[in-house]
């Protein structure tokens, strides 16, 4: 393979990275919001943080997944209007 190519995918790679972690802090923020004191029984125990971190990690991990499978899907649009 070309070292360019390998580049471009290590790049990517640290892109989703990035990304990813940037949408479950940012879920963890958005989280802090809730009330969860109707949601659980202790909200201050260790299992409720695990719960709170837990489902940051999930929603951040979805938000993330589309934005990054939107990235690739506009960056495949321009391959339509390209003449070859």
């Amino acid at each position: 393979m070309d070292g360019s190519v390998l580049a471009l995918a290590g790049w990517e790679g640290l892109l989703a990275i990035i990304v990813t972690l940037g949408c479950i802090a940012f879920s963890w923020v958005i989280l802090q919001e809730l009330n969860f004191d109707k949601l659980v029984r202790n909200p201050r125990s260790a299992r409720a943080r695990l719960l709170q971190l837990l489902t940051a990690i999930a929603l951040g991990h979805l938000v993330a997944r589309f934005v990054l499978d939107y990235w690739t899907w506009t960056r495949a649009i321009n391959w339509l209007f390209r003449s070859g």
